[in-house]
Order: C-alpha cells, then structure tokens, then sequence
C-alpha cells in the first residue's frame, strides 16, 4: 500500500515529517528492511534525507504474512462497516476478543482472521483497536494493516476521536441519579490479578466514565454510558463501587438470577476517520438477552 504526505517544515527530515503523520519507529524499520520504499518527489531517498516546503512523501508499506500462531476459524460475521482501511463487527457475549495459551480458537479474533484469509487481503494481520469481556456485547473495531492501526493508537491524534457507549442493566431502587459522571480512579485489587477496584491511595489511574438513563421498566434501569477512558472493567467497577452492580455480573456484587452474563452491550462507536477525513458513527441494537428484560410485562 502506498501513503503521501506533503512536508511542510523546511529542512525537515523524512522521518521527522512521517513521525508527525503516526508513522512509528516500527514501521519505518518495517517499510526499510521488509521490502517497503521511501519516495521524495518520485525519487527513492532515505529516513534522514531532509526536504524542502512543499516535497512530497510517498511511502510503500509492504503486505503483513499470515500469523500462523492465530488460527482461522470459519465463525461468521456480523460486518457493521468495512472499507480498505477498517473493519468493525459485532461481538456476541460468551466470546472472547483474543485468543489465550488455554483457548487458541474461538475467539474474534480467529473469526476475524478466517474472514481476512477467505477475502484473500493483501494484509493477514489481524490488528484489534478496541476489545471487549468474554461476556460483554457489541461492537469491536479492527485495523486492516498497520499504518491504520498506528493511526488509532493512544499516541495518534485520531485516537481522541474514539467514542465508545454501552448500555448497562442495574437495579433500580429510586436512588440512582439520571445522570451522572464517575471520576473515580480504578487498579488491580492486591488479592487478585484480574479484579479491578477503585482506589484511592494513588496506586490507580484516572478512570471517568459518564451516563444518562435512558428508560426504567421491572425495577431495572437501562443505562447509556460513554467512557471517557479505558481501564480494564471499567463501567463494572465504577457502576459497582456506587452500589448498582450490573445485572448478571457476579464478579463485582451482581447475581444470576436475571442474566447469566453481566448485562453490559457497546452499542455505539464514533471515530473520525484518518483516511476519508470523515466521521464514522455506528450503532448497534441491543440484543435479545437484554431487550426481553426490559420489554417483558413481567415484574421482578
């Protein structure tokens, strides 16, 4: 794939121009020693070559091989947006966002990486932007080669256009505020290396997250969040440390009397994208586990 920039700075490296454009340490040593090139007004130069107001930058970033540690599997997917850049999907509850040494199939990204190899891409690799719980919901968000992925990274610029909402299911007691905002910082609880809690003694970091109730119904509320951050559990910790642990989510105080997963679903992503310099906006239903909750008669 090819990508042009034009310099703007007098007497500008090229890897001080490609740098600006979240073109990393990496991929440069990818595009020098994997078989990619580097162009200056149509003539081939090096990283350090240094260029006037006006030249332009093309460079040719070679196809990512096949992974063969990742397994295709043949899993169908429900394809929310694609174009040569992106792929975003949603994700079912129960599966996994990435393979581990006990489970290397069965995850998003086996399925993800079936769907790349029967499309026959150029680019094999499977690049994840955003992920979810094994048992959360929703939408997840894939790169189709590196420099897009490099893009939406937390050093890019685009990644601050990332909007990620959920809706969550809790308790209703009549207490909770319609609205809110969770500033609360979150860390590992130090019995566990998988708990999340919030903490207040400066071994934590910054965690926001904001919501708005979007309908009250058999004592349930149905919540609409936006993380404005991304620490691991984050909506079930904070949502968890107020009292209002989600539905189905044993793991932070809930119970399975209603759901046997925690009844959380990303039902919104927005970013802008870095290509086409226009927004995306996806949306995505709830699922059926969590609308039979809200649009049954019945009364718990």
């Amino acid at each position: 794939m090819q990508f042009s920039f034009t310099n703007d700075n007098d007497g500008s490296m090229v890897k001080a121009l490609l740098h600006r454009h979240s073109v990393s340490r990496r991929l440069l040593a990818k595009i020098k020693f994997d078989g990619g090139k580097i162009y200056v007004n149509g003539l081939e130069q090096n990283a350090i070559f240094r260029m006037k107001i006006g030249d332009v930058v093309t460079i040719t970033v070679p196809n990512e091989p096949d992974n063969e540690a990742l397994i295709p599997t043949e899993i169908p997917l429900n394809i929310l947006f694609e174009d040569a850049h992106y792929l975003v999907v949603a994700k079912p509850a129960g599966m996994p966002s990435i393979t581990g040494s006990l489970h290397p199939t069965g995850a998003m990204s086996n399925a993800v990486k079936g769907y790349i190899l029967r499309q026959h891409y150029e680019n094999q690799t499977v690049h994840i932007i955003t992920r979810l719980d094994r048992d959360t919901s929703g939408i997840m968000f894939f790169a189709k080669h590196r420099y897009a992925h490099a893009l939406m990274s937390p050093e890019s610029k685009y990644h601050e256009t990332i909007e990620k909402r959920y809706f969550a299911l809790v308790n209703d007691d009549g207490k909770l505020p319609d609205t809110d905002e969770i500033n609360l910082p979150i860390g590992r609880r130090d019995d566990s290396i998988i708990l999340r809690q919030v903490r207040l003694d400066g071994a934590a970091k910054e965690a926001r997250t904001t919501y708005r109730t979007v309908k009250k119904v058999n004592k349930l509320a149905l919540l609409d969040l936006t993380l404005h951050t991304g620490r691991t559990h984050q909506i079930r910790v904070h949502l968890s440390h107020l009292g209002y642990p989600l539905v189905g989510d044993e793991l932070y105080g809930g119970n399975h009397d209603l759901m046997t997963r925690q009844a959380l679903h990303c039902h919104y992503l927005e970013f802008h994208h870095p290509f086409t310099d226009k927004t995306v906006k996806i949306d995505l239903d709830l699922p059926d586990d969590m609308k039979q909750l809200i649009d049954t008669e019945k009364s718990f």
